[in-house]
Formats: C-alpha cells, sequence, structure tokens
C-alpha cells in the first residue's frame, strides 16, 4: 500500500516490523504507529500486553470485541484494555495512527 495517506515526514519513519505495514514513532512507554492496512485483509483473534489506543484516518476499521461487533470510519476512536481479546478486517485500504501504551 506504500501509506500514502500518511505524509512523507512520517513515511520516513522506522519501518515497524510485524504482519502490516507501518511507520514507529519511538516514545516512553508507548509505541506510534502510523498503519496502513490493505482491502481484504483479516487479522485473527488476539490480544496486546498493552493499553490501545487508535483513531481511524482513512478507511473503515470492523473489529470483532469479545464478541461484539464494532465499525469504525474515520475520525472515530478505538480503545482496548490490556489483555481485551480482539481481531479486526479491513473491508477497504484503511489507515490508523495508534498508540500501545505500557504499563
Amino acid at each position: 500500500m506504500g501509506q500514502p495517506h500518511f505524509p512523507d515526514k512520517i513515511r520516513q519513519l522506522q519501518t515497524y516490523e510485524g504482519a502490516f505495514d507501518a511507520r514507529q514513532l519511538h516514545a516512553d512507554n508507548c509505541e506510534v504507529l502510523f498503519a496502513s492496512y490493505p482491502a481484504g485483509m483479516k487479522i485473527e483473534q488476539h490480544h496486546h500486553d498493552t493499553e490501545n489506543h487508535g483513531v481511524v484516518t482513512a478507511g473503515e476499521l470492523q473489529m470483532m470485541v469479545e464478541g461484539e461487533s464494532l465499525c469504525f470510519q474515520p475520525g472515530d476512536w478505538y480503545f482496548l484494555n490490556p489483555g481485551q481479546v480482539h481481531e479486526a478486517s479491513f473491508a477497504v485500504d484503511t489507515s490508523l495512527i495508534e498508540f500501545w501504551f505500557k504499563s
């Protein structure tokens, strides 16, 4: 996807090593990711040890959180507690800014 939604300075940040395309900003006690997900991508059920906040900047995020189906559009923020089981899917090319706060 190449992250066309994000400005050049963001696309020049360090590449995140993971299952999706993201650039990473280093911060104390928090990973900040500028992430892009291609249409059709699905992230299977999992959880994080971090408290996660995120905002959709383009596209649409569909999440299943502990059995509840949620849909987030551009400008919508989501929140996940540490250990909260969830999965995600993307019907269209989607960009997020994600904050993974360490305890």
